[in-house]
């Protein structure tokens, strides 16, 4: 205890989650410090969004999150903030109003800027008691009596009841996230699934799609492997590597998973824009001296039009009324299981978010503390749990770090 008889929490990481966690560890009553290896933290929140920072999706469904620990502590995790709280709390309490963008179900600051997101989460820490240290790079985390001992370089250890591990992820390495946080956990005996690059653009090289780059639309995909599938809907991307945009982002884990395993690789399959394959069928075979091409072109851009009927090897000057059965069999295929070629990955580099981490077993689900070391707390991307894109990690962060900082604010709890 501090000297005042407070308890005294540490939290490493001043990201989306340990940000939140300080908010509430300190609202609690806790003597908290908020450790960053950067100047002020919170990177991956100032780059979310293209700068905008979409905080939250308009809607949440936990079956979409991915983990290879229970779906039902996941589902109890997602849940014990509800969204609309989570909405209540950063328009009243951190005076942040936001906005739906419609198309996308995501939901945005007013203001369309990701830092006064990131400033108002520090404010609050601030201002509610935290103290931030800042650049200060931790070397190790270990048992300290009743207590932790969080080792830093270039300066003096700190002595803590509770400390919250908030950092660990992989993704995007250019903001400082090196998977320190899941090694500390490791060396600590924590369970760890296998961690991998989740929702990171596909490559392809050579592709018979190369020539689309810079072509996006709306699109239903879906990935396949031996053990694993995934389906999206929404944006894609053709790039000069292979593809991205939502919808790849959201099933690419089962293409890394594949590759990754060293299993046969995923199939991954596009229904290309919105039409119904009823009904392009029937468009097809209308008859008349329309072009092929020219009825799919109708609906798609050009150059995919083109490209799927050289695809499906049917010739751009074919009418409707000179389609073959098998031609007509192949451009349906093309349209709505067009199977895409792929060879690899943009990996953590390009990745959202780390996928894996401390098996969700190891934690208890309302105070994300260890279930074998008291006082010990993890929350967001170091925990085994991703969502899909639109603001579902950023909820993930929100709740697990509201959950860590109250439960490190308590006594541990010392029963599983």
């Amino acid at each position: 205890m501090s000297e005042d008889g407070r308890r005294r929490v540490a939290i490493i990481g001043a990201g989306a989650a340990g940000t939140m966690a300080a908010c509430f560890a300190a609202d609690a009553g806790a003597e908290t410090v908020l450790i960053e290896r950067t100047r002020d933290g919170g990177s991956k929140i100032l780059i979310s969004g293209g700068g905008r920072c979409n905080i939250l999706p308009a809607r949440v469904d936990p079956a979409r999150f991915v983990t290879d620990s229970s779906p039902n502590t996941l589902r109890n995790i997602v849940r014990s903030w509800p969204l609309e709280e989570q909405i209540d709390f950063f328009e009243r309490e951190l005076s942040v109003p936001l906005v739906e963008e419609q198309a996308s179900g995501k939901l945005f600051p007013v203001s369309n800027r990701a830092r006064d997101v990131r400033d108002a989460l520090l404010d609050c820490a601030i201002g509610r008691g935290a103290r931030l240290l800042a650049e200060a790079n931790v070397t190790g985390l270990s048992r300290a009596g009743d207590g932790w001992r969080v080792d830093l370089d270039a300066a003096p250890s700190i002595e803590t009841d509770a400390v919250v591990v908030a950092t660990g992820g992989l993704s995007v390495p250019a903001t400082g996230s090196d998977g320190a946080g899941l090694a500390m956990l490791r060396a600590l005996g924590m369970r760890i699934q296998p961690t991998y690059a989740a929702l990171t653009p596909l490559t392809a090289g050579p592709s018979p799609f190369a020539a689309l780059a810079g072509i996006s639309l709306h699109v239903r995909i879906s990935a396949e492997s031996e053990s694993r599938r995934a389906e999206a809907r929404g944006g894609f991307l053709f790039t000069h590597r292979g593809y991205s945009g939502p919808a790849v982002l959201d099933v690419s884990h089962v293409a890394v998973r594949a590759l990754e395993e060293r299993a046969a690789p995923a199939r991954i399959l596009a229904h290309w824009g919105e039409i119904e394959e009823h009904t392009w069928d029937d468009a097809l075979r209308a008859g008349g001296g329309a072009t092929v091409h020219s009825v799919v072109r109708r609906a798609l851009p050009e150059r995919l039009a083109t490209a799927l009927l050289a695809h499906a090897a049917v010739d751009l000057s074919r009418t409707l009324a000179q389609l073959r059965r098998e031609e007509r069999a192949r451009l349906l295929d093309a349209l709505v299981r067009c199977e895409l070629p792929w060879t690899g990955h943009e990996g953590y580099r390009s990745a959202e978010v780390t996928g894996g981490g401390v098996d969700l077993a190891e934690i208890h689900p309302l105070t994300m503390e260890s279930r074998r070391l008291p006082g010990l707390h993890v929350c967001g991307e170091a925990l085994d749990a991703f969502g899909p894109i639109g603001g579902h990690n950023f909820l993930w962060a929100w709740v697990t770090g509201r959950a860590a900082g109250i439960g490190a604010s308590r006594p541990p709890v010392r029963k599983s």
